[in-house]
Formats: C-alpha cells, structure tokens, sequence
C-alpha cells in the first residue's frame, strides 16, 4: 500500500511539474524537451545495454555469476521507462538509474535507506527481548561458546557451511 501511495504521489507531482513547466516556456518547446530526453534516455540504455551485456557475457564465461550485471540491466530497464514516460521528475530518475556514475550513487543510497528499513524491521514495534520466541530476538538459542563458536541451548555447536573471502569461488 505504502508503495501504490508513493507512485501515485510521484505521478501527481511529475504531472504538475510537467504542467508548470508548460505553461510558463509554452506547448511546443515542453513537447521538445519531453521528445528530447526519451531519445537521449533511448540512446543511453543502447549504450549501457550492450556493454552490460558484455560484461555479463564475459564473467559467465568465466563461470561466475553476474549478478552485479543483472542488476544494472534492472537499474537500465527501470530508468528507460522513467526516461520515455512524459514528464521531468521521471526524466530525472530515469537518468539517475540511466547513468553509471549516478546509478552506483542511487544504489549506495538505496542500499542504506534498505539497512535502515531492515534495521527496524529487526527490532520490530517492541524494545523488550523478553518477549515472545521469535528466532531473531537475543535469547539463550544462540550463545557464545568457548573460542567464538556459535553454540545452541544445549552446549552443541551449530552446523553450518561458510565460504572465506580470499578462498577461491567454485
């Protein structure tokens, strides 16, 4: 709902936006402007589109994961529809995800705004760890033991599988 609520909002201001901006430089050169930055939107995606693609190609080759290029092929989508939708508040966004530079920003920024929102989705509406059995809460199921090993309720140490970072990849 929160979501519906804020593309509506962002559409009702583009328009508005859209609509000042005509009538105070006129019908024909707004028209322009709108025509203007869907081509160059079209012609960025091209251009970012084919060399993401190069890139995913080549570390697939390698036998990794492109999910950095995955991504950015959604980041370049998202902000081609931005880019060719009437309006320059969507204009901006799209050349905001549309943009490497810009794109890296808008995606550090996303991913702390994302932190936070799981941080308070973590601690949930109530502060006191006494209550309830949810498996995230602090409690006796996962304590330290003995040389930093993660150790259950009764004493038995946890199983699990971890890769290192200076191990190769698989």
């Amino acid at each position: 709902m929160p979501l519906l609520f804020f593309i509506s909002l962002f559409t009702l201001l583009d328009f508005i936006v859209l609509f000042s901006v005509g009538s105070q430089i006129g019908l024909l050169p707004t028209l322009v402007l709108v025509l203007t930055t869907g081509f160059i939107g079209l012609y960025l995606i091209r251009q970012e589109g084919t060399a993401t693609l190069a890139r995913a190609r080549q570390r697939m080759a390698q036998g990794e994961l492109p999910s950095s290029e995955l991504l950015t092929g959604a980041a370049l989508i998202f902000g081609g529809a931005l880019m060719l939708a009437p309006g320059f508040l969507s204009d901006a966004l799209g050349l905001l995800c549309v943009v490497p530079g810009a794109r890296r920003l808008l995606a550090r920024l996303l991913a702390l705004a994302n932190l936070r929102l799981l941080g308070m989705a973590y601690r949930g509406p109530s502060r006191d760890r006494h209550q309830g059995n949810d498996w995230n809460q602090e409690e006796s199921h996962a304590r330290e033991g003995s040389g930093g090993q993660r150790t259950s309720e009764h004493g038995e140490p946890l199983e699990g599988d971890f890769i290192g970072r200076d191990e190769p990849r698989r």
